[in-house]
């Protein structure tokens, strides 16, 4: 085991260490890009638990170019470390929903940058068409391109309610397709979505295990400020995971998924001028030190082997 393997999964930085063989910061940008589920393609009012930044509320100023978003990320990194690669993460709503030349242009500017180690996309498995597809590959050539699909579910009953907008055989499409084109696939999951049950949860997560993807998100549930989530736990308020209750489950989930797969995210923290609950969220610190002080009482992580 490395001496720098200080937690008892295989997390992205981790993986970053073992590649680069040192500390890789993500920088979030935003390209400017709506969502079908916004535009009225599929819907005017988005995800039921999506913010008005489109789920970007920590990328750059679409108003400036790539470079300068990068620029702008690399100085207040600058501030608390000394990094000198990044991950140049499109994050805000869906970011290959526009022309591919457009595409071509941002993506190129971010992935030429000497000191971009990865570049990042997240987006929807119906917005990647066989021309972005062939672009991506394109792209993969030059440094590595992860692809981040925002399934949250397996459960069609839970994706209506939360007004998704695409089934789960359009995810499996889309991945295969991926796969086969020989890009990173990354899956971002939502713990707590309402009407899920613990077992339901657990089943996305199995699901993802076995599916052949090399990355994985475990995102808690936030209800965020001018969402209609917000609107609807202010009305009726729905049961939400006590600190305690997620970090069991997030030690269960590890658990369950292979020794291999990329762990990219264990909580998330939602902005905190927007947060209205789980307030205890935003101790981001206090959840993964209880997550690490969770897998000592279980004992489990000596068994677990990271090469």
């Amino acid at each position: 085991m490395k001496k720098w393997l200080d937690k008892n999964y295989y997390s992205l930085d981790c993986w970053l260490k073992q590649t680069f063989h040192e500390k890789v910061y993500r920088i979030s940008l935003n390209g400017g890009m709506t969502c079908p589920n916004r535009d009225g393609n599929l819907d005017t009012r988005g995800c039921i638990f999506c913010s008005r930044g489109g789920s970007g509320d920590f990328a750059g100023n679409a108003a400036l170019s790539v470079h300068e978003q990068l620029l702008e990320g690399r100085s207040r990194l600058s501030q608390k470390t000394n990094c000198r690669r990044f991950i140049a993460y499109f994050q805000a709503y869906t970011n290959t929903y526009a022309p591919v030349s457009y595409l071509e242009q941002i993506f190129t500017e971010a992935i030429r940058e000497p000191d971009v180690a990865v570049l990042s996309i997240a987006t929807r498995p119906d917005c990647i068409s066989p021309e972005i597809l062939e672009l991506l590959v394109s792209l993969n050539r030059i440094k590595p391109v992860w692809i981040e699909l925002g399934l949250q579910t397996i459960h069609q009953r839970t994706a209506r309610f939360i007004r998704r907008g695409f089934s789960l055989e359009c995810y499996e499409a889309c991945a295969k397709q991926l796969e086969q084109a020989g890009l990173t696939v990354i899956s971002h999951v939502i713990l707590g979505l309402p009407g899920e049950t613990r077992e339901d949860m657990l089943a996305t997560v199995d699901y993802l295990g076995h599916s052949g993807i090399q990355g994985i998100k475990l995102q808690l549930l936030h209800v965020l400020k001018d969402t209609d989530l917000a609107v609807l736990y202010e009305k009726d308020p729905f049961p939400l995971f006590s600190l305690e209750e997620y970090c069991s489950l997030i030690v269960d989930c590890i658990e369950r998924l292979p020794e291999n797969m990329v762990i990219h995210r264990i909580t998330g923290d939602g902005p905190r001028k927007l947060l209205i609950a789980p307030l205890w969220s935003a101790d981001k610190k206090r959840v993964l030190n209880r997550i690490q002080q969770m897998f000592r009482e279980r004992n489990t992580w000596q068994g677990r082997l990271f090469t």
